[in-house]
């Protein structure tokens, strides 16, 4: 790997994490909040879903291969030593009631790495797996937890009602943040409000938003295309044609026949000012401090997704970043605020559709076309 010369980063153990006086009280009203999303969409399905993220487009069986060579500070934590992982990629929209996708809405991308070694997390002890939790864009959408149970309190009163109306308003929304990305204007809050482009989600840009650990210092990940045909599809849109699944559809017809790869990346935090690690809404400068390759993540032709893999998957597997090693430990309120909140609608969730969520160390077994 060719070096370029930046700054040091900032080891880990020189930044304490700084917690508000608030902060376990609104980390309690969250869980609360989320719990009521949950409860909503069960009573209305008869079967509770995630309280965010609770629509999967794909679940995919795949292969993280971490890269020969890496320098001394990118070779941290899981990356230490080039390896190859099994892995399950989950990928998701924010809402927590399952929705049309004429409804278009940021995307997650969640990421389940098996026979993963070292010393663990509290809360996670009983599983060998490491989470990475990424979403679109590389900003979280609120400055803290508080800006956050405030959005996520609204989204409760409109949960599961009046589909039409937010179909009608993202049709509106898509070509309006068109035009404003055009002219370098801000689009966060339209996106999140129905305005998302209708792409395929394996040609998207992904980031943590808030910061881990890695290993001897801190730093925020995110996950780019890598092959050929999954570069050609940012940003190229296809019409939702009134197909409540579309983008499942999508991904379905996309990997039925070819597989793909993306690259994970890490930005290193060099500068404590520009790189703060509590407010996770404000993106670290790349200019002179890009992301830089550390792994490959490889997936192959298969079924995108079933009803058989999302009863393994979403009802039966917790993402959460508390399940991993002390190397990428979550930081910040919202990394803290998971830490509560994950294991509590987990259970919830478990136990209204009657299927306990434990931890896994092996990979569903998706059978022959897996």
């Amino acid at each position: 790997m060719n070096q370029i010369a930046y700054a040091a980063p900032i080891a880990f153990a020189s930044d304490p994490e700084n917690v508000g006086s608030e902060e376990e009280s609104i980390t309690q009203e969250l869980a609360q909040t989320l719990k009521m999303i949950v409860k909503k969409v069960n009573d209305d399905l008869g079967h509770a879903s995630r309280g965010v993220h609770a629509k999967s487009h794909a679940i995919l069986r795949g292969e993280l291969g971490v890269h020969p060579d890496l320098p001394p500070e990118l070779a941290q934590g899981i990356f230490a030593v080039p390896r190859r992982y099994d892995a399950i990629v989950r990928i998701s929209s924010i809402a927590g009631d399952i929705l049309s996708d004429s409804i278009s809405l940021p995307r997650g991308f969640a990421i389940k790495v098996f026979g993963v070694d070292g010393d663990r997390l509290s809360g996670g002890e009983e599983s060998r797996t490491q989470d990475f939790l990424l979403a679109s864009g590389v900003a979280f959408s609120n400055p803290d937890t508080k800006g956050f149970l405030d959005a996520l309190k609204l989204l409760e009163k409109t949960t599961d009602k009046a589909q039409w109306a937010k179909s009608a308003l993202s049709a509106v929304l898509r070509p309006l943040v068109r035009l404003e990305e055009k002219v370098g204007l801000p689009t966060g809050r339209q996106k999140a409000l129905g305005g998302y482009p209708e792409s395929n989600p394996v040609g998207e840009r992904y980031g943590t938003q808030a910061a881990y650990r890695f290993g001897a210092y801190v730093a925020k990940l995110d996950i780019v295309p890598a092959s050929n045909n999954f570069l050609a599809l940012k940003d190229e849109e296809f019409a939702v044609d009134g197909r409540e699944n579309a983008i499942r559809d999508e991904m379905v017809s996309l990997l039925a026949t070819e597989g793909g790869a993306w690259t994970l990346r890490v930005q290193l935090r060099r500068d404590a000012s520009a790189n703060p690690v509590e407010d996770a809404s404000i993106a670290w400068p790349e200019e002179s401090n890009p992301y830089l390759p550390v792994a490959t993540l490889t997936v192959k032709a298969q079924t995108a997704w079933s009803p058989d893999r999302s009863h393994l998957v979403d009802d039966e597997m917790a993402f959460s970043p508390w399940q991993g090693i002390m190397a990428h430990q979550p930081l910040g309120m919202i990394g803290r605020a998971r830490r509560y909140v994950y294991p509590v609608l987990s259970a919830y969730r478990g136990s209204l559709n009657g299927c306990p969520i434990q931890a896994r160390n092996q990979p569903p077994d998706f059978g022959p076309a897996s």
